[in-house]
């Protein structure tokens, strides 16, 4: 069956969806993305997604092409016409088509709205499989890495850095060496004081939806836990080393730069967070 994407009111196959050339989001990168994970045909953390979204989308100044209602009947449409349960929503919305000047259009064009959707295995019943690598890198993005721009060159070449070392991912610092993120995911450690923590958000760090939604689990879970930066000294000493994202769930990191983390192996602490995600997807 052929891909169906959603392009500005139309849905079309795959094949034949374009976008105009003079779009700014291929222009300048002048746009927001959200993506969201289906789980039998349930948008997980959506409220959050959408929160996100609505921010990224007020902090550059774009309009709102259509209301929260009307795209999540077209993201549940999109995901019928392609017979998607469980799997990504992709959502890309930029400033729209214009002659190529860096300054905003006057007056403003129509925004550009395009979605696809794409299956995803479901997530695992247990992590003893689940555990990935990770390298660390000088985080060299721009300064507001808490919009969801899609001026991605900065996380893409982390991430082709980290698939060069037989890695998953790529685990960003800062020039004082505090941890900011990963490429893709929030970044959370388990120190040696058997303390859970995670960096606070600030505009260096993207607000992780999977984050925000994990934070629920840690105090119903009783952790003991510090929302803190940390250091790339106290994340190669860590006990535990996990990422979450609305694509990678809560994924232990058992490998860093090389060298195990811990024993190797997935966490305690993780497993027991991955435990209350999984329910919490099963349970609705």
């Amino acid at each position: 069956m052929a891909r169906i994407a959603y392009v500005n009111g139309r849905y079309l196959n795959l094949a034949e969806a374009a976008v105009n050339i003079e779009d700014r989001g291929y222009q300048f990168g002048d746009g927001i993305y959200e993506v969201f994970f289906a789980y039998r045909g349930r948008l997980i953390d959506e409220a959050l997604h959408f929160a996100r979204l609505e921010r990224s989308r007020q902090k550059i100044g774009l309009e709102a092409p259509m209301g929260e209602a009307a795209l999540r009947v077209v993201m549940h449409e999109l995901m019928r016409r392609n017979r998607v349960e469980t799997g990504l929503v992709y959502l890309q919305l930029t400033r729209g088509v214009a002659r190529r000047d860096h300054a905003f259009p006057s007056p403003p064009p129509r925004p550009a709205l395009t979605l696809t959707v794409r299956p995803k295995p479901e997530p695992p019943e247990e992590l003893s499989s689940w555990g990935a690598a990770a390298i660390t890198l000088p985080d060299q993005r721009w300064g507001r890495c808490d919009i969801k721009s899609v001026n991605l060159l900065p996380n893409v070449l982390a991430r082709e850095a980290a698939k060069q070392a037989g890695a998953l991912e790529a685990i960003l610092f800062d020039e004082a060496g505090v941890v900011t993120e990963g490429a893709s995911s929030s970044v959370w450690i388990v120190g040696a004081d058997n303390i859970l923590r995670t960096r606070a958000l600030d505009q260096h760090v993207l607000p992780g939806c999977t984050r925000a939604a994990l934070l629920g689990d840690v105090a119903a879970e009783g952790m003991d836990f510090r929302e803190e930066g940390f250091s790339l000294e106290a994340l190669r000493g860590a006990r535990e080393v996990f990422i979450t994202s609305a694509t990678s769930f809560v994924k232990p990191i058992t490998r860093l730069d090389g060298l195990p983390v811990g024993n190797g192996a997935p966490g305690l602490l993780a497993s027991r967070l991955y435990a209350r995600y999984l329910a919490r997807l099963k349970e609705g």
